[in-house]
């Protein structure tokens, strides 16, 4: 059975606001809206969100059709960006390419990509070490984590040519018996579906 890494879709940025407190934007829930009603969504018996706003607002509604719970998974969060505090766009790139060619230094007192990689996959399969290989189960999050995890999963180097495209609302799925990767980045309103 499969095993899903969500990615939350577009945001509504605002400089003034502390990025892990951002919501979705009009376009990034009704994105959300239309993956919910995908046969996938309604399989799903667990669903696991990082705390930050963007997240839990991606996790609520992609559980509604399946009528279950959203369990708050610690040591989820994006990769830990805050000591530069926010950067425009353009820098933001800059600094993502720099932070994925890099994985063991820190770009500006960022959290290195090898301790956020650590981080995900012991959050991810401490629960998966517990759960029934027979129940779907989601885990949303983020785009620099959730590809750190994809790369752990397929046996991948840590690089930014393995990430999410298009900036959100992506999913790649694996398989809960092995934890081999199934399917790479889609976005999540156009999967469909588990594949055996």
């Amino acid at each position: 059975m499969f095993g899903i890494y969500v990615t939350h879709p577009q945001v509504h940025i605002d400089p003034d606001v502390p990025v892990p407190s951002w919501g979705l934007s009009e376009l990034g829930a009704a994105r959300s809206e239309m993956a919910a009603q995908c046969g996938w969504a309604r399989q799903l018996t667990r669903i696991l969100s990082s705390d930050e706003t963007k997240a839990l607002e991606t996790a609520a509604i992609l559980a509604r059709p399946a009528g279950i719970d959203i369990e708050v998974l610690d040591h989820a969060g994006e990769n830990d960006r805050s000591a530069t505090g926010f950067l425009l766009p353009d820098e933001f790139e800059k600094a993502a390419d720099w932070f994925f060619a890099n994985p063991e230094q820190s770009f500006y007192g960022w959290e290195r990509a090898v301790d956020a990689q650590a981080r995900i996959v012991s959050a991810v399969s401490s629960v998966l070490d517990g759960h029934d290989p027979s129940r779907p189960i989601a885990f949303v999050g983020h785009g620099g984590v959730g590809t750190l995890l994809k790369c752990h999963l397929a046996g991948l180097s840590i690089a930014r040519s393995n990430d999410q495209p298009g900036g959100g609302g992506n999913l790649f799925a694996f398989d809960l018996a092995d934890r081999s990767l199934a399917c790479d980045w889609r976005p999540f309103e156009l999967w469909q579906g588990w594949q055996q």
